[in-house]
C-alpha cells in the first residue's frame, strides 16, 4: 500500500484550491492524502458544502475511503483505489456552490483509462455564474477550447439550467471522453496580435437593459483604452424563466489573438453593484491580462498546471504575473507529481513556466 502524502492545507492561497488540486491527482495516482489546515486562509475556516461535494465526487470516482469530510472540517483523509471508467455520476452541494470547481476537481479523474471506453457522465448541480469561481461561460469558452486544441481533448458542457446566488438551482451536464496515452506537452510562448473582442452581457429574472447596460459600460472602457470599434462584438441576453434560476447575471469578455489564443475578462452581477460596474470591472480586467502579453489570462494559468505536470515531455507557457493559485497548483502538482517547474519571472510582467511532465499513462 502506498504511503500517505502529508499535505498543509494552510499554504499560499490556503484555499479550496489545495483541496481540488491534491484530491483530483491523489484519486487519478492512487495515491493516499491526509490534508491538514484545510481552506486555513478563509473565513471561516474548513470545509463548505462544495467542498465536501468535490470530495465525495473524487471518491466516487476513485472508489475512495474517507474520513473528515464533513461541513467545517480542518482535516481531510483520501484513500483511493483503481479508477474504473466510465462513470455516470451526480454531484450537488445543495447550495450556489460552483458547478466549475466540481469540474475542476473531478475532470483530471475522468481523462485517462488503460483501454478505450465511452466517455463519462457527469451532472453536477448549484451555481453556475457566482463571484469567487469562473463563470460557467469562462470554462465553456476559454478552459474547454484550450484543452480540446492543446490536448486534442473534445469535453462536452451543456448548461441545462443557470443558477445564480445566493440559491443556486442550475444543472450542467458534461461528457468527459478518455485517452489511453499520455498528454502531449504544450508550447505557448507568442500571442499574436488581439483581432477580435467578443463578449456576451447576461441577466435572469432581471430586466433585460441591465444586461443592457453592462455592454455599453464594458465597450466605452475599451473604446477609451484604444480597442478600435470594428474589433468588438458584445451581445445583451435575458433568459427565460426555463434557463434561469433565481435571479442574477454578469458578463464574459474574449480576446481572440491571430495565433489561436483566447484571454478572458469576466465579472458577475451582485445586489451591491451598478451594471454599470460589472461592464467596466470585465473590461479592465481583459485590458489588464492583454497588457502582460501572456499567452493565457490570470483564470486558466492556475487551471492547466495539473494538466502540464501530467503531460509528457516539456511544457512552455507565457503567462502573466502568477497568482497565488497558480503557485499553489505548481507546488502541489511537484509534491505529488514529481513533475519539475521552472518559473522565468521577467521585469516587465510576463512569466515563462517552463514544466518537464511525468508523461502518465493509466496503469
Amino acid at each position: 500500500m502506498a504511503s500517505t502524502i502529508a499535505l498543509d492545507g494552510s499554504f499560499c492561497e490556503g484555499g479550496g484550491q489545495i483541496l481540488r488540486i491534491a484530491i483530483a491527482l491523489s484519486a487519478l495516482l492512487s495515491k493516499p492524502i491526509s490534508i491538514q489546515n484545510v481552506r486555513h486562509n478563509r473565513r471561516p475556516p474548513g470545509l463548505r458544502k462544495q467542498h465536501e461535494a468535490g470530495i465525495n465526487l473524487a471518491a466516487a470516482i476513485s472508489s475512495a475511503q474517507t474520513e473528515g469530510v464533513h461541513l467545517a472540517s480542518t482535516s481531510v483523509t483520501f484513500n483511493p483505489r483503481k479508477i474504473e471508467l466510465p462513470k455516470i455520476l451526480t454531484a450537488d452541494p445543495g447550495t450556489a456552490g460552483s458547478t466549475t470547481l466540481l469540474l475542476q476537481v473531478s475532470l483530471p479523474c475522468l481523462l485517462f483509462s488503460s483501454s478505450p471506453t465511452s466517455p463519462s457522465q457527469l451532472t453536477l448541480r448549484g451555481g453556475t455564474n457566482a463571484a469567487q469561481a469562473p463563470q460557467i461561460d469562462y470554462t465553456q469558452h476559454v478552459f474547454l477550447p484550450f484543452m480540446k486544441r492543446h490536448f486534442g481533448l473534445d469535453i462536452a458542457l451543456n448548461i441545462i439550467r443557470r443558477g445564480y446566488f445566493p440559491k443556486g438551482g442550475g444543472a450542467v451536464f458534461c461528457s468527459v471522453p478518455s485517452v489511453t496515452e499520455a498528454l502531449p506537452p504544450v508550447t505557448l510562448t507568442e500571442r499574436g496580435p488581439v483581432q477580435l473582442i467578443k463578449g456576451e452581457a447576461r441577466v435572469g429574472g432581471l430586466p433585460f437593459i441591465l444586461a443592457e447596460r453592462m455592454k455599453n459600460a464594458a465597450r466605452a472602457t475599451l473604446l477609451a483604452a484604444g480597442v478600435s470599434p470594428t474589433t468588438i462584438r458584445i451581445n445583451a441576453v435575458r433568459e427565460t424563466q426555463e434557463e434561469a434560476y433565481g435571479s442574477g447575471g454578469g458578463i464574459l469578455l474574449l480576446a481572440e489573438t491571430g495565433n489561436g489564443c483566447v484571454i478572458g475578462g469576466t465579472s458577475v452581477s451582485t445586489k451591491d453593484k451598478a451594471p454599470e460596474e460589472v461592464g467596466i470591472e470585465a473590461a479592465e480586467e481583459l485590458l489588464r491580462n492583454l497588457r502582460h502579453d501572456g499567452c493565457v489570462d490570470e483564470y486558466l494559468q492556475d487551471q492547466i498546471i495539473i494538466f502540464i505536470a501530467l503531460a509528457k515531455g516539456r511544457s512552455t507557457v507565457k503567462t502573466g504575473p502568477l497568482t497565488d493559485h497558480t503557485r499553489t497548483a505548481i507546488k502541489i502538482a511537484e509534491q505529488m507529481t514529481g513533475a519539475t517547474f521552472h518559473l522565468e519571472e521577467n521585469l516587465s510582467g510576463f512569466v515563462i513556466i517552463s514544466c518537464d511532465g511525468i508523461g502518465y499513462t493509466p496503469p
